[in-house]
């Protein structure tokens, strides 16, 4: 991931108008991207007939890997209009590709529901009729109301998108701060909206994994991991764009040194949110509480559950702590990569003690899963993010936030 390539011309940069803060040679970048995805779909497909329950697994963790990433987009986006935010308004566009790749992953949640009943337990009639405790939730847990749910998390999610980023295209060509306002009207109900569907989502597409188990936090728990996640991927690709001379007299020092206090700030929220859910578990001491974590203390599963704890927490809080890293380029770069392999893992270790019970199972079908919706994935951000300008031309602040000092 560190080498990936945006597109360079025959000087060794990429074709960028300064003027119009638009990609004049878009490179190559979007067509490798779909063609590593379209590889690695076909690739998850060959194991989908080999092993269909090994398949549907690492399908739903690549699955929600990449959707949460875009959701951290969508919320970005939001915050950035509902506080009035000057210093992120050239880093928009980046949330703004990324939550529009949102409607496109729910033609890739389909697989999710075709593997329904190779996922959830809940969705087996004799495994309900013989527990009193899933027999409880059947009104919940159940496949209509599943697939109804996850249509009206999506259709929310989609509709934020898209408004947002018509208001965000208007402005282009109307320069006034009508758009900001309406923007700033749309994030506040969609602020909540936004938190209840991620919430339900995540119990949905996660915690109902362990259909017995449940955690009050859980929602906030896998909200501060995407969002950071996000910020990861985000830094990342400035940094990539920058090296082969994109956006250099844009995005300054200062935006990095925010970038990374945002990231130091929701490491420390993760780190929070997975404490309290622990401790409060722990010292409640209820069995279909505990058993939860004891499966990920079980065998190979404990040495993950402390690689999380430290790569997860210990190593970027201390990494990130200092202002001297924040500002360093190559050390930020290794962090973004980092962040975003513990939030794999992290998903991985919620998802897959369910299926191998016993111990930590890596297979093939965990990487051409995670390859082939992420070079869908990035084919799409790329095809939204080249095709208008870079950075918000039109906004009134857009000075403002060029010259932005942390």
């Amino acid at each position: 991931m560190s080498r990936l390539n945006f597109g360079r011309s025959r000087n060794g940069k990429m074709k960028f108008d300064n003027v119009t803060y638009r990609l004049t040679d878009k490179g190559k970048f979007g067509s490798i991207a779909l063609i590593v995805g379209i590889i690695g779909l076909a690739l998850s497909a060959v194991g989908c007939i080999i092993d269909a329950k090994q398949f549907f697994h690492s399908y739903l963790v690549a699955f929600v890997f990449w959707t949460t990433i875009a959701l951290g987009g969508l919320f970005f986006v939001m915050l950035h209009h509902l506080v009035n935010a000057k210093w992120s308004i050239v880093l928009r566009r980046f949330g703004e590709s990324l939550m529009m790749i949102i409607p496109f992953m729910l033609i890739l949640f389909i697989p999710v529901l075709l593997g329904i009943k190779d996922i959830f337990e809940w969705s087996d009639p004799q495994i309900v009729a013989s527990d009193h405790l899933l027999q409880g939730k059947a009104a919940f847990l159940n496949i209509p109301f599943f697939i109804i749910r996850a249509l009206f998390y999506f259709c929310i999610w989609i509709v934020l998108a898209l408004m947002l980023n018509k208001l965000s295209l208007q402005q282009n060509e109307t320069a006034t701060r009508e758009q900001t306002r309406r923007a700033r009207i749309i994030s506040a109900p969609g602020m909540i909206l936004f938190a209840l569907t991620l919430t339900l989502a995540s119990f949905d597409w996660l915690m109902s994994l362990d259909a017995r188990w449940y955690s009050t936090i859980f929602g906030a728990y896998i909200f501060s991991g995407s969002f950071l996640a996000m910020l990861a991927l985000t830094t990342f690709i400035v940094i990539r764009l920058q090296n082969n001379g994109v956006l250099r007299e844009s995005i300054t020092m200062e935006h990095y040194h925010d970038l990374g206090k945002l990231m130091f700030a929701f490491v420390i929220f993760w780190g929070y949110m997975a404490f309290s859910q622990y401790l409060l578990i722990w010292y409640g001491n209820i069995p279909e509480e505990t058993v939860w974590f004891l499966h990920r203390w079980e065998g190979s599963w404990r040495t993950v559950s402390l690689i999380i704890v430290f790569g997860h927490f210990v190593v970027p809080f201390f990494i990130l702590f200092p202002q001297s890293t924040k500002r360093n380029k190559p050390v930020m770069t290794v962090m973004t990569i980092w962040i975003l392999v513990m939030h794999w893992v992290d998903i991985h270790w919620i998802v897959m003690p369910t299926f191998h019970i016993h111990g930590f199972h890596l297979s093939w079908m965990d990487a051409a899963t995670v390859i082939g919706i992420g070079g869908i994935f990035l084919f799409i951000f790329w095809r939204f993010f080249s095709s208008h300008p870079l950075v918000p031309v039109k906004d009134p602040n857009l000075k403002r936030s060029i010259e932005f000092v942390s």
